[in-house]
């Protein structure tokens, strides 16, 4: 197997944070005045350190990230060793097959631009078409698809800190990836606890290997996700790096009390995600929200998304319609809890956010809409197709303001597994759709 380079292991295993942190042994913290000192990992280059420096300065000035103990374990944790080769597309957004470059830490043509792409803050792709990860070769590959990356950083550390890891915590993390997030748990909650957990066993054995290469030994397991895993339950903390349509039952049974699980819910649509926060009281009762969010997590496997190819893309950016005048506004993008309630009351939409105007498709059947601005308080909407998008975006406006302008909404684990989200006044609600296989 592709070891880490020798200079780029760990002096020694490293141990929670002792400084602002400290655990009771039931997880509950206590302040400290001795300062933090992150550990030192050998062969950490000066390149490496100033990257994440820099990535963890963007983070703090775009308000991602602020100061605690997940801003000292990003600045801490070393990212070329949990990910020292990764892909870099090499081909145009459209262009087919596309084409992309493995660049691999070892080689020393490569570091510069891997460091960049590390430490960016975007999304990092580690697997091609399923691919062994530990062994491979550097270099070209082009057709297929990327199977397992990084999130982007800007949204796993607010999630981490949602999350609230403590020392001591049992953490279970679903879709190990790159192993960032099992990684910042070890770093913060101590390693005996966490379990990652990843559907692809060589994602699994990558993670494995190289958590071990900064001084960590997770239990690193392969399965199904949404599953959980049963055999160290329950956690403290559950954290799902995939979009699933529902809550996987099997995790909320995992859950301690006093627990917390975020996930990312979605449609077929990527468009606009719900971020569900699940608190287990002390008592075992559950309390669940799901918030309106700008991003989420890509969908899971075997979870079918829409896309809007790219002749749909221009056709419905360039292509006539039937074209009316209105003097509704379109709703504003912030208006996160209004595009939420769309995309549950009125499936199938597919919002083209690379469009100078309002533009919404329906790959399904065709259908599109967009709208642009004609002067003060008039916009021109043009509309073709079987499914009149306009109007069901006023209707789901409409509905919205009435219930409030929500940006959460309550999220309902039915006892009898069906699961619903509701505005605070119960204005507005819908069904999650149920598990496969039942009625």
């Amino acid at each position: 197997m592709n070891k880490v380079p020798h200079a780029m292991a760990v002096t020694s295993a490293v141990p929670a944070p002792s400084g602002p942190l400290g655990c009771d042994g039931r997880g509950d913290t206590a302040l400290s005045a001795a300062p933090f000192v992150p550990p030192q990992f050998a062969g950490d280059t000066s390149g490496a350190a100033e990257g994440r420096a820099a990535m963890v300065a963007r983070l703090e000035e775009s308000g991602e990230l602020r100061p605690g103990p997940v801003r000292e374990a990003l600045l801490a944790l070393p990212r070329q060793v949990l990910m020292p080769q990764a892909y870099v597309r090499r081909s145009a957004p459209d262009e087919t097959p596309p084409r992309w470059d493995l660049l691999d830490w070892s080689r020393p043509g490569d570091r510069e631009e891997l460091l960049e792409r590390l430490h960016s803050g975007d999304s990092v792709a580690i697997q091609h078409d399923g691919e062994p990860i530990l062994g491979r070769t550097a270099g070209p590959r082009r057709g297929g698809v990327m199977t397992a990356m990084s999130s982007t950083m800007g949204m796993t550390a607010d999630l981490l800190q949602l999350l609230d890891l403590r020392p001591g915590q049992r953490v279970l993390d679903v879709g190990t990836g790159a192993g960032v997030t099992a990684a910042v748990a070890c770093f913060l909650c101590g390693d005996a606890g966490v379990v990652t957990l990843d559907i692809a066993p060589h994602v699994t054995a990558a993670a494995r290997e190289r958590l071990s290469a900064l001084g960590y030994q997770p239990t690193a397991v392969t399965g199904d996700g949404t599953a959980g895993w049963a055999e160290t339950a329950p956690y403290d903390r559950v954290f799902v790096s995939f979009a699933v349509p529902r809550v996987p039952t099997a995790l909320v049974e995992q859950l301690a009390p006093g627990g917390r699980a975020l996930m990312t819910l979605g449609t077929s649509s990527p468009s606009w995600p719900g971020l569900a926060v699940i608190d287990k009281r002390p008592d075992g009762t559950v309390e669940a929200e799901l918030r309106a969010v700008e991003f989420g997590h890509r969908a899971g496997a075997g979870f079918d998304r829409l896309f809007l190819s790219a002749s749909f893309r221009k056709t419905i950016t360039t292509a006539d319609g039937w074209t009316q005048r209105s003097r509704l506004a379109p709703p504003a993008d912030t208006a996160r809890g209004m595009w939420l309630a769309l995309d549950a009351l009125y499936p199938g939409l597919v919002r083209h956010f690379g469009a100078e105007d309002l533009t919404v498709g329906a790959p399904e059947c065709g259908s599109w809409m967009r709208v642009r601005a004609a002067g003060r308080r008039r916009w021109d909407v043009t509309t073709c197709g079987p499914r009149d998008i306009w109007a069901e975006i006023q209707d789901a406006a409409a509905r919205w303001r009435a219930a409030g302008e929500p940006a959460a909404y309550r999220l309902h684990l039915d006892t009898d597994d069906a699961q619903r989200s509701t505005s605070p006044n119960g204005a507005l609600t819908w069904q999650l759709p149920h598990a496969p296989g039942d009625s």
